[in-house]
């Protein structure tokens, strides 16, 4: 960060963006330790959730002649990620009328 800060521009646009930038990474600095997790096997990219999406959502959404609406896609995502994620009681009990 220091390294980052110390570079010196007289375009304020260009001083403001390298300021913003450095705030950044040191607000987020525990979150970049890659070293460490990836010693424990931790995923460090978004590539792991990005298959996962296209697995559950893709596979489902986007079939050849399928046309969804916004409530009925996330309904259907819904209970999709309930049973994958091993909860689909959960979400049924969730929907249960008050007796």
């Amino acid at each position: 960060m220091a390294s980052l800060r110390s570079i010196d521009s007289s375009n304020p646009e260009l001083a403001e963006k390298i300021r913003t930038e450095a705030d950044y990474f040191e607000k987020h600095t525990g979150r970049m330790r890659y070293p460490a997790f990836r010693a424990q096997h931790r995923f460090v990219g978004s590539g792991v959730i990005e298959a996962g999406c296209k697995a559950i959502i893709g596979s489902r959404c986007k079939q050849s002649g399928m046309f969804w609406t916004v409530r009925g896609a996330n309904a259907s995502l819904a209970l999709r990620c309930c049973y994958f994620n091993g909860r689909f009681e959960d979400y049924w009990e969730a929907r249960r009328p008050a007796a």
